[in-house]
C-alpha cells in the first residue's frame, strides 16, 4: 500500500496541471468577452466621446495614435469605451448562424479592441470624465468609439463619438514577403480596399540603384460564407478587403532590391505605397553565412494596452520588438502555426500584419498552420475541436503566401542556401499511407546533403517530444500518435532538428530516436548525431505553458517563458543554435554541431538499408 502513495500523489500532480493548461491555454479570445448582442441603447443627452484628430495617415502613416475625451454623469468601474469599425456599427444587419436561429436586436460586429473607461483616469469614477489615447491602424474604413456602462456582458450604449478615418483607407498596406517555389522567387501580399473593378494591383521592383520594372498582383477576397461557423460568420465578421499577390522571378542571389506596392485607378492615378527592401535568397547549396528565426504561437498585442489577455502582450510585442532589432542578421523567418488567436474575429488579421509589417516586410515570414487557425468540426480537420472560431484555414491561406502544391493542405518544402525546411501541417492526417506522410519522406528523401547538409523538420503540434503537463498526463510526451510512424523517416534521412509550437513553453531534446538519446554530448556536438534534436518553440507570445513536475532523461533544457530560436549556418560544416528570451534578446540556451559531408554519409540506426561485403 505504501508503494501505491507516490504514484497517487503523482498522478493527481498530472491531473492539476493538465487542468491548469486547459484553463489557461483554451481561454477565449478576448473579444468573444463582449456580448454584443445583449447591447441595449440607452443614449444619454449629457453622455459623451470626442476624438481627435479625426483625419489620420495625412502624411502617409498606416498607424496613429487617436487621443479620447469622454464624460458619464453616473460613471461605474464597468463602464468601457468599445472601437468600433466601420463607425455606423449598429445599422449593418446581422445574419443567422443559420436558418433556426434568429438574429439578435441588436446587431453588430464585435469591436476591433476596446477598454475600461477608468484605464488611464483614475479619478472617474467619482468625476465621470476619463481620457484615452488609443492606436489605430488603417483598416479600409473609418472608426467610432462608443461608451458603454453595464460592463461586457450586459452592455448598454450610452455615447458615440465623432467620425475619425484615414486619408485614404483603401491604400496597399503592411506588405508580407513570402519564398516562392523556387529558390529565386520572392512573392509579396499585400492588403488594401482596392477591388479589381477600382485598380489594377502591380509591384513596382528592380535591384537597388538598378532599373526597376512593374509586376502585375492577382486579387483574392471572401465573403461571409466562405466560413464555417461563428463567431467568424456573425459577431466576428468584417469584411477582409482585398489580397493581392506578385511574384518577383528570377532574382539574383543575395541581392538587395527594392519594392513598392502600387494601385493603377482607371482615370491614370496610381496610389503608392512606401518604399521596402529585401535581399533576395542564396542560392541552394550556397556556401555563405544563412540566419534563420523561428517560433510558434505568437499572437497579436494592441501597443496601448488595450483588449488582450494580460500575459499576451509582454510576450508578442517582445517577440517582435526583439526580431526587428535583430532584423540586420536574419535572412528568414517562420512562423509554426497559431499566428494571430484571431479566433473568428477578422479584424485581428489586419492587427497582426500590421504589428509584424517591420519584418515582413524585409525578410521572408514563411508560416505553418496551427490549430487556431485550421480546426473547426466537419471542415475535414484531423481534429474536431473550434479553435478557429468558424475561419477552418480560410484567413491563414488567404493573408499569406506558401509555396504549396495546395493551399488548403498547408505543408511545403523550401530550399534556402545550405538548409532543406520540410514543413508539416499538423491539422491534417500526417500518418504511413496518407498524402502527408509520402510527401514528407518526399521532402527528406530528396535533398541533396552534399550542397544543403542542414535538413530541419517543422510543425506546429509536438509529433516529437514535450514535457508538457497535458502531454505527459496522457503519457505520451508528444501529440497522440505523432511520431510513432514520423521517427522511422527523421531518423532514416538523417533530420538535424525539428522544431514544434503548439505547447507554449521552451524544450530541447537530446539527439533522440525511439526515446533513447543517441549522444551524450549537451552543447557541442561533433560528427554524426545518430539522431534528430527535438524542440519545442511554442513561447511566442502567448499564454505560458507548465511543464509536468517530472524530469525526463531526454529533456536538456526547459524555459518556462517567452522567446525564440535563432538558427546561423556558417558553412557547410557549422551550425550555431541559439535560444533568445523575448525580454531581453539575450542567449539563454545553444549548441553547435561540427562536422563533415562523411559523417552525414555514416551509418546510424535504422539509418542505412542492410549491406553485405563484397567478395
Amino acid at each position: 500500500m505504501m508503494m501505491e502513495e507516490p504514484r497517487v500523489v503523482f498522478l493527481c500532480l498530472l491531473i492539476l496541471t493538465t487542468l491548469q493548461q486547459v484553463v489557461v491555454s483554451d481561454e477565449h479570445q478576448p473579444l468573444s468577452k463582449v456580448a454584443i448582442h445583449n447591447t441595449v441603447t440607452e443614449l444619454d443627452q449629457n453622455a459623451y466621446v470626442k476624438a481627435t484628430p479625426d483625419v489620420l495617415g495625412l502624411e502617409g502613416q498606416n498607424t496613429e495614435w487617436v487621443t479620447l475625451k469622454y464624460y458619464n454623469p453616473k460613471p461605474t468601474v464597468d463602464d468601457w469605451i468599445g472601437v468600433f469599425s466601420p463607425s455606423n456599427f449598429s445599422a449593418s444587419t446581422c445574419p443567422a448562424e443559420n436558418q433556426s436561429t434568429s438574429p439578435p436586436l441588436f446587431c453588430s460586429s464585435a469591436p476591433i479592441k476596446y477598454q475600461y473607461a477608468n484605464f488611464s483616469s483614475s479619478n472617474y469614477k467619482k468625476s465621470g470624465k476619463g481620457y484615452l489615447k488609443l492606436q489605430l491602424i488603417n483598416q479600409r474604413s473609418d472608426f467610432s468609439f462608443a461608451l458603454f456602462r453595464g460592463g461586457l456582458t450586459n452592455p448598454k450604449l450610452i455615447a458615440v463619438s465623432n467620425k475619425v478615418s484615414f486619408s485614404n483607407p483603401n491604400a496597399p498596406v503592411y506588405p508580407r514577403l513570402a519564398q516562392g517555389k523556387t529558390w529565386d522567387e520572392m512573392t509579396v501580399t499585400w492588403t488594401s480596399g482596392y477591388g479589381i473593378n477600382e485598380a489594377e494591383p502591380f509591384v513596382e521592383w528592380g535591384p537597388k540603384g538598378g532599373k526597376l520594372i512593374q509586376s502585375p498582383a492577382g486579387t483574392l477576397t471572401f465573403d461571409r460564407n466562405t466560413m464555417c461557423g461563428a463567431p467568424a460568420r456573425t459577431v466576428g465578421w468584417r469584411d477582409p478587403g482585398f489580397i493581392h499577390t506578385s511574384f518577383l522571378k528570377e532574382l539574383w542571389p543575395n541581392k538587395e532590391y527594392v519594392y513598392k506596392l502600387g494601385h493603377r485607378l482607371f482615370n491614370g492615378t496610381i496610389i503608392w505605397s512606401e518604399q521596402y527592401q529585401f535581399k533576395s535568397p542564396p542560392f541552394p547549396g550556397q556556401n555563405s553565412v544563412q540566419r534563420v528565426v523561428i517560433f510558434g504561437d505568437m499572437g497579436k498585442a494592441e501597443a496601448d494596452g488595450s483588449n488582450e489577455y494580460n500575459d499576451f502582450q509582454p510576450g508578442s510585442l517582445n517577440t517582435t520588438k526583439q526580431i526587428v532589432q535583430d532584423l540586420k542578421d536574419i535572412d528568414i523567418v517562420f512562423h509554426i502555426g497559431d499566428l494571430c488567436y484571431a479566433n473568428g474575429y477578422l479584424s485581428q488579421w489586419d492587427q497582426f500584419t500590421a504589428q509584424i509589417e517591420p519584418i515582413a516586410s524585409a525578410v521572408p515570414y514563411m508560416t505553418a498552420s496551427g490549430n487556431h487557425e485550421r480546426d473547426w468540426p466537419g471542415s475535414g480537420s484531423f481534429y474536431g475541436g473550434m479553435d478557429s472560431g468558424g475561419e477552418c484555414g480560410v484567413l491563414a491561406q488567404s493573408m499569406f503566401y506558401v509555396p504549396a502544391e495546395n493551399r488548403e493542405k498547408f505543408w511545403y518544402s523550401i530550399d534556402y542556401g545550405m538548409f532543406r525546411f520540410c514543413i508539416a501541417h499538423t491539422e491534417f492526417d500526417w500518418r504511413k499511407g496518407t498524402e502527408q506522410y509520402k510527401f514528407i519522406e518526399k521532402c527528406l528523401s530528396t535533398v541533396d546533403r552534399q550542397k544543403q547538409p542542414w535538413l530541419i523538420f517543422l510543425a506546429h503540434r509536438v509529433l516529437g517530444y514535450s514535457s508538457a503537463g497535458f502531454y505527459a498526463a496522457e503519457g505520451s510526451f508528444e501529440e497522440p500518435m505523432g511520431r510513432e510512424d514520423l521517427q522511422v523517416l527523421w531518423q532514416k534521412y538523417k533530420v538535424d532538428i525539428a522544431f514544434y509550437g503548439h505547447v507554449h513553453n521552451y524544450e530541447r531534446t537530446c539527439p533522440i530516436y525511439q526515446n533513447i538519446c543517441t549522444n551524450k554530448e549537451k552543447n557541442n556536438y561533433v560528427g554524426n548525431l545518430n539522431g534528430t534534436i527535438h524542440v519545442v518553440v511554442g513561447g511566442g507570445g502567448a499564454s505560458l505553458a507548465d511543464f509536468a513536475p517530472i524530469n525526463t532523461k531526454w529533456s536538456i533544457f526547459k524555459d518556462h517563458d517567452f522567446g525564440f530560436v535563432k538558427l546561423t549556418a556558417f558553412d557547410h560544416s557549422n551550425l550555431l543554435f541559439e535560444y533568445k528570451k523575448s525580454s531581453d534578446g539575450r542567449v539563454y540556451d545553444s549548441f553547435k554541431i561540427s562536422r563533415d559531408y562523411r559523417d552525414i554519409l555514416a551509418c546510424n540506426v535504422d539509418g542505412c538499408s542492410p549491406t553485405t561485403l563484397a567478395t
